[in-house]
């Protein structure tokens, strides 16, 4: 598949990108919380530059970017540094997050951590695999025997109450709780077996296009907080409920009985 053959060039030049500059650059605010550094510009130049050359008449999605539609429905979905906090800070956990998607269907996406040299890559039906190795979710049946992750949104000094209520319903129940900085490679991780599931507000569709199709090729489970599957739309990532499928229904429940009828 020409497309992710251009996944992997492109997100290996963009995590070259990141690890020269590592502990290099200064950032700005674009929100309280949400940092921008030289390098999310100079990686997704070149990582956009790259797919632009060899499929001109395709769309981009790209964080620091507007969107780019195109006629063909062909569209890039594009994070050039996934964990811009921790990477500002001299933290090493980020990557580059690169999705494809054909007349609404995201059928490829290669994730690319440049501090682990580790490269995960899937196509649709022809499974995930990390630096060539096939991958597959863990089998762990219960939470209570689950290592699980989040994240939390940019708006979590408004609404940390909220957000924590969760966590802390699921480290009651789980053997801990992870919280790394990057959804891209919280969805690797979950995919390679590493953890068991995952949860997070406020994702957008670059965060996670690419590490979808990674777990669900590599056996795992996606979608929202209602229980429905995950479609490539703008609100892609809003609600984001990740597992090694076994235990999905259970996490699945104990957000919504946190729920409830409560706005978020």
């Amino acid at each position: 598949m020409k497309e992710l053959e251009m996944i992997k060039k492109a997100a290996l030049a963009g995590g070259a990108v990141l690890a020269a500059k590592f502990g290099k650059v200064t950032y700005r605010l674009k929100g309280r919380a949400n940092l921008l550094t030289e390098a999310d510009l100079a990686s997704q130049e070149k990582v956009i530059g790259l797919i632009r050359r060899a499929f001109p008449d395709d769309g981009f999605m790209a964080e620091e970017s507007p969107i780019e539609e195109k006629p063909n429905r062909r569209l890039w979905i594009i994070d050039p540094l996934d964990g811009t906090t921790n990477y500002a800070h001299g933290f090493p956990a980020a990557a580059v997050s690169i999705g494809f998607s054909e007349k609404g269907v995201i059928t490829a996406g290669g994730v690319y951590d440049p501090f682990r040299k580790e490269l995960f890559l899937a196509r649709r039906g022809g499974g995930a695999f990390m630096n060539g190795r096939r991958i597959r979710v863990s089998r762990t049946a219960s939470l209570s025997g689950s290592l699980l992750v989040t994240g939390f949104p940019y708006d979590r000094a408004e609404k940390a109450a909220f957000y924590c209520g969760f966590f802390s319903e699921f480290m009651k129940i789980s053997h801990d709780v992870r919280r790394m900085g990057a959804a891209s490679l919280d969805l690797c991780w979950l995919a390679a077996g590493r953890t068991d599931g995952y949860w997070e507000f406020g994702l957008r569709p670059w965060d996670v296009a690419a590490g979808g199709i990674i777990l669900r090729e590599a056996g795992g489970r996606t979608g929202d907080f209602s229980g429905r599957a995950w479609r490539m739309n703008p609100s892609l990532g809003s609600e984001t409920l990740a597992s090694n499928g076994i235990i999905h229904a259970q996490m699945l429940g104990i957000i919504r009985r946190r729920l409830g009828s409560r706005k978020i």
